[in-house]
């Protein structure tokens, strides 16, 4: 977990945020050396954030991602050492999550990955020290992002859906490839429809996925995906 007045209290070691930034910062020289193109994955504190900008700024390749839990969540869903809330990059301080949704909104960061990383039942039932770090996240993502950033005011829904469907492919070069990120004619018919007005509440033994471990678990959520068509095939229907 994320290094600072919860780990303290918990007893538990921490992951200071300079762990990320020293590797952002790594990577963007890199980059700027290289020419190339510089991905980040999953950010989660603010120090982040600024380095990102400013290589923005400089006209430095690089674009980042980040997850509905780091934009919803802080350290102190670790409270009680509960161990769907153990992730990495952990989860950060409220400062941090400020910091992600505002660069979220400016586009400082790209685009919005769920980070689904499913386990076993039992491998989370296990010491906070031990047990692994990853929560699913592909059937609370759009629900989550939704109820946090859109119905509070933060976002509009299409600020959102550009953020986890066309900025993706944007960033990956797929629309130009006909892979995904538009609806025009041509392209792959891979659609993903929402029920923005669903109510629902987060049981995890209800999910599709085989995996339960999740941080949002009684959380009530606005929003819900009802239909998903992959190349012109419905896979999924709520």
């Amino acid at each position: 977990m994320h290094e600072g007045l919860v780990s303290t209290r918990l007893g538990l070691k921490g992951i200071p945020a300079a762990a990320e930034e020293i590797m952002v910062a790594r990577d963007v020289v890199l980059a700027e050396l290289s020419g190339g193109h510089v991905h980040l994955c999953h950010m989660s504190c603010r120090g982040s954030v600024a380095i990102i900008r400013e290589a923005k700024e400089r006209g430095i390749r690089v674009t980042a991602e980040v997850t509905p839990h780091h934009l919803t969540l802080t350290d102190y869903a670790c409270e009680e050492y509960d161990t769907h809330a153990k992730m990495n990059p952990p989860l950060r301080e409220a400062a941090d999550v400020a910091a992600l949704r505002g660069a979220l909104k400016e586009g400082v960061i790209d685009c919005i990955a769920s980070d689904h990383a499913p386990h076993a039942y039992d491998e989370k039932e296990a010491a906070f020290d031990d047990a692994p770090f990853g929560v699913v996240g592909l059937e609370t993502a759009f629900a989550v992002a939704h109820t946090e950033l859109v119905e509070s005011g933060i976002f509009t829904l299409p600020e959102l859906i550009r953020r986890m469907s066309t900025d993706p492919a944007r960033v990956f070069h797929l629309a130009e490839a006909g892979g995904g990120g538009t609806l025009a004619p041509g392209s792959v018919a891979d659609v993903a429809v929402f029920d923005t007005t669903a109510k629902w509440s987060v049981d995890p033994a209800a999910f599709h996925s085989k995996s339960r471990n999740t941080p949002f678990t009684g959380r009530a959520l606005r929003g819900r995906a009802v239909l998903t068509i992959v190349a012109g095939t419905i896979v999924h229907e709520l």
